[in-house]
């Protein structure tokens, strides 16, 4: 099973962080630790001093695929989710700075805590209008809507099976919208799509 996370999907996102609109999917993966296993705690890691959040909803892929066109994407999967993608932004413009790749402020162990729960696409009236959010010890700090996407999850299936063959249980992470900012210790952070809670995650 594979993590693969899309970057630059949300204009204001890119723009919030001084980067370009990128022409194409921006992607990077993420290893299986990164997910965080059930009943554990999420610890803030050691090695940064600057960890954002960033909420994103989260396909979970039914079918081995390649080369997939758009059209039939949908075939692909059958629920959604949401996550949150930790980033070490210390060390990332450390990387960035230096030209190297991504992976210490991305990857590492328990990065991309998930929610237990997917919701099947029969009860979603519409993929491309997904409205999901983030609170930080009550107050909402991110908002976002699948309607916002530069690339579509359909057209990001394309795109991402153009290199990768796509696997059941797969996770694509389609980006996260603006607003994204740092945790701290004793921090609460619940991610709903819509106004279902689909985790609730406490900052050790």
């Amino acid at each position: 099973m594979k993590i693969i996370c899309i970057g630059r999907n949300y204009a204001q996102h890119a723009k919030e962080l001084g980067n370009e609109i990128p022409d194409e999917p921006v992607v990077f993966l993420k290893p299986e630790t990164a997910l965080i296993p059930r009943g554990h705690p999420f610890y803030y890691p050691a090695h940064s001093q600057d960890v954002h959040f960033e909420v994103e909803l989260v396909v979970r892929i039914d079918k081995v695929g390649k080369h997939i066109e758009e059209r039939f994407a949908p075939r692909y999967y059958s629920s959604i989710g949401l996550g949150l993608d930790f980033t070490a932004r210390d060390i990332q413009q450390e990387c960035k700075a230096k030209g190297l790749p991504w992976e210490k402020a991305k990857a590492w162990d328990h990065s991309a805590p998930l929610s237990e729960a997917f919701i099947p696409l029969s009860e979603i009236h519409d993929i491309n209008d997904v409205s999901f959010s983030l609170t930080q010890n009550g107050a909402l700090v991110q908002k976002g809507n699948s309607k916002d996407m530069l690339f579509s999850i359909d057209r990001l299936i394309q795109e991402v099976s153009k290199y990768f063959t796509l696997k059941i249980g797969d996770l694509i992470y389609t980006g996260t919208p603006a607003g994204v900012g740092p945790i701290s210790v004793g921090d609460e952070l619940i991610g709903k799509i819509g106004e279902r809670e689909m985790f609730r995650l406490t900052v050790k």
